[in-house]
């Protein structure tokens, strides 16, 4: 970010804390926000074109990370813990959450990764790192628990036998931060068992819940006692329930696949001496709500809380139990608080930074200091620490310093109708300086693509195309998440068919508006939405004018085979039944059968380390397009993964990106010249 740029951010919160925003009235109901019209024309969004445009951010700059990620503050809020980045590895970080000092670095080892940490009490840390290994002749991520003392210094692994990629799933710490309880299988064939772990060193292991054939996952009361178990067998999801430490575990259920329990069923809490709790679980209405559950019944006692048009996504608890808040995604991410303080606190926070985004990202035990983020999808914002017995809110830094946020375009979220009727929601980034009518498009699907979504919220790669000059539409197809359980299952045996379409119409409400010019529209999308990018130029060459595709997927049968391997038996065959559907020949849907009949350019990027979508994707469509002696423009980032964790490698694909698109649907009416430096290797017929 540049020094002025800087400076209004430092003045804004300067002037923002004189003024004791805190205080502000109440938001009225009038002033509360109202849904989104039925579809949105071009003359119903607020559009302020800039007079001059912001001028061409470079790459380098949307590629680079934020140093620090996934901060954590200790329950009596004295520290915070972080995972940082720096030259090239990454460590966690101590900081002293009063003075914002940094007191201690944690390194890692040599081609270790820091997956996630959790505090365990005041003192300790426990962190899961991965590493690289071999299973068979299958280079794979070995993870291991390690528990850091911040007062004696001293390190210790939760030990695990060494034949065993998993180091285990926690699923309780004590309050005092003694003890841990870790599911782990005991060899690779076994099912999981519950240890009980002292966190000290040299503790051995004691085993306090045996196997129970089929079960997965293990969950615990909040007094620390295991009480119910959940896994599949014989195509039966099986419960298993016991009311105490003592009693046995007795099998209370068994759901068939098409049971709505089976298909999302969340268990949040388990109250110690009851058999009660809170669950997310799919409503009548096809929502997922909030539900005070009876586990040794199976039935809801009560619906606690249920959004009328979004799933719940996540509960958040009190110390004593209560539900303090309940998240949820519109347009964007969504806490409504059950505390009225804790609401009120939230709505004044929000006056007080003028963000579209508000989040409480970690606070202490009792909230006397919290750690708030507030930005929105044109500013990839701010990190502030907040105090609020003294209505204290102190910068603690930007979260993107490279990224001058007051040059970023604004998103807009839009809905129009499918072919079938079906309303689809979408996001509509415009160019700055630019009027909004007959723009350069790119249609950018998500990935997935079940259950996942986009959102108003900042995205790299959506603000490098707009800073280029294309206006960028994301559309959440049927199938995405967060819509409610008909529109999922509207998308269900839909790959490459009704999906597609939802994208195609998205092209066409924008060029129905006059937004953009019907003749300059490319896909482009990573993972499922880069089969989607594919399958467009290959489904529909009059609508697009290019693809660009990173990991996507090329060939279904090969890809759904393989994630037998990489999801396991049961979450492999649940992918395969909703891509298939009832009718779906996966040879007739896989690009990489089409090769021969591509007639618009295409860019085909992946990581030689994807383990998600295998590499193996790429080679077979680069060798197709070769053998049909059909240009196909390649890059092959070595040492990436699905999604990437270098900075140089995302600048790599943005650079080719843009030169791509500056050649084959330039933004300006007269092409621009290909930026030689990033031009990637051509695969046809003959090389």
């Amino acid at each position: 970010m540049n020094i002025l740029a800087w400076a209004a951010r430092l003045s804004f919160v300067a002037a923002l804390i004189a003024a004791s925003p805190l205080a502000a009235q109440e938001q009225t109901a009038d002033q509360a926000q109202s849904a989104p019209p039925a579809i949105t024309r071009l003359a119903d969004l607020a559009i302020t074109v800039e007079d001059i445009a912001p001028g061409e951010i470079p790459t380098h700059d949307f590629a680079a990370r934020s140093a620090y990620r996934s901060f954590s503050m200790s329950p009596d809020g004295v520290h915070m813990a972080t995972k940082r980045t720096y030259e090239g590895t990454t460590d966690l970080l101590l900081i002293d959450a009063a003075t914002k000092a940094p007191l201690k670095v944690y390194k890692l080892g040599e081609e270790q990764e820091l997956d996630w940490f959790r505090w365990a009490g005041n003192d300790k840390i426990i962190m899961s790192i991965s590493m690289r290994g071999m299973y068979y002749d299958f280079p794979v991520r070995v993870n291991r628990l390690l528990v850091r003392n911040i007062v004696t210094n001293e390190s210790f692994p939760l030990e695990v036998p060494d034949e065993l990629l998993w180091g285990g799933d926690l699923i309780h710490v004590d309050e005092a931060g003694s003890y841990a309880l870790v599911s782990l299988q005991y060899t690779r064939q076994s099912d999981p068992s519950v240890y009980r772990y002292e966190l000290v060193p040299g503790a051995k292991r004691e085993r306090v819940v045996k196997p129970v054939g089929g079960v997965w996952d293990w969950y615990a009361d909040d007094a620390g006692v295991v009480r119910l178990g959940m896994g599949w067998r014989n195509k039966r999801l099986r419960i298993y329930y016991r009311e105490t430490e003592n009693d046995d575990f007795e099998l209370v259920d068994k759901l068939r696949e098409d049971d709505e329990r089976s298909r999302y069923w969340n268990v949040v809490q388990i109250v110690s001496g009851s058999d009660r709790g809170y669950v997310l679980e799919e409503g009548e209405n096809g929502r997922i709500g909030v539900r005070l559950f009876d586990y040794s019944t199976g039935e809801v006692i009560e619906t606690f809380y249920e959004n009328p048009d979004w799933d719940v996504e996540e509960l958040w608890l009190n110390r004593d139990g209560t539900p303090l808040a309940a998240l949820y995604t519109d347009d964007r991410e969504r806490i409504e608080w059950f505390d009225p303080d804790m609401a009120k606190l939230h709505r004044d926070l929000g006056r007080a930074l003028q963000m579209e985004d508000l989040r409480i990202v970690t606070r202490s035990r009792n909230n006397e200091r919290m750690l708030v983020w507030g930005g929105s999808e044109a500013d990839p914002g701010a990190l502030y620490l907040f105090s609020p017995e003294e209505k204290r809110l102190d910068l603690l830094g930007d979260y993107r310093p490279e990224l001058d946020f007051q040059k970023l375009a604004r998103s807009y979220p839009v809905r129009y109708q499918a072919r079938d009727g079906l309303m689809i929601s979408a996001y509509l980034t415009l160019p700055r300086g630019r009027e909004p009518r007959d723009l350069p498009l790119i249609v950018m699907p998500h990935g997935g693509p079940f259950g996942v979504r986009d959102l108003l919220q900042y995205n790299d790669e959506v603000q490098l195309l707009a800073n280029r000059g294309y206006a960028v539409l994301q559309p959440n197809f049927r199938g995405s998440g967060g819509y409610g359980e008909a529109f999922y299952q509207a998308g269900v045996g839909q790959v490459g068919r009704a999906m597609q379409d939802d994208i195609d119409d998205a092209m066409d409400w924008a060029v129905s508006e006059g937004i953009a010019d019907g003749g300059r529209v490319c896909v482009v999308g990573g993972s499922y939405g880069g089969f989607a990018a594919l399958w467009a130029v290959i489904r529909n060459p009059e609508r697009y004018r290019c693809a660009a595709s990173w990991a996507g997927v090329t060939d279904w049968d090969r890809m759904l085979s393989y994630d037998r391997r990489y999801l396991g038996r049961k979450r492999a065959r649940d992918l395969r039944e909703r891509v298939e559907g009832e009718d779906f020949d996966l040879d007739a849907y896989s690009p990489v059968n089409h090769v021969a009949n591509l007639s618009r350019p295409v860019l085909l990027a992946h990581g030689s380390e994807d383990q998600r979508v295998p590499a193996s994707q790429f080679y077979s469509f680069e060798r197709a397009a070769k053998d049909a002696s059909v240009p196909v423009e390649t890059l092959m980032i070595e040492g990436e993964g699905h999604s990437f964790t270098k900075a140089e490698n995302e600048q790599q694909w943005y650079d080719a990106l843009v030169a791509f698109l500056a050649q084959h649907n330039p933004a300006d009416p007269v092409p621009v010249a290909q930026a030689a430096s990033a031009a990637p290797q051509t695969a046809q017929g003959g090389m």
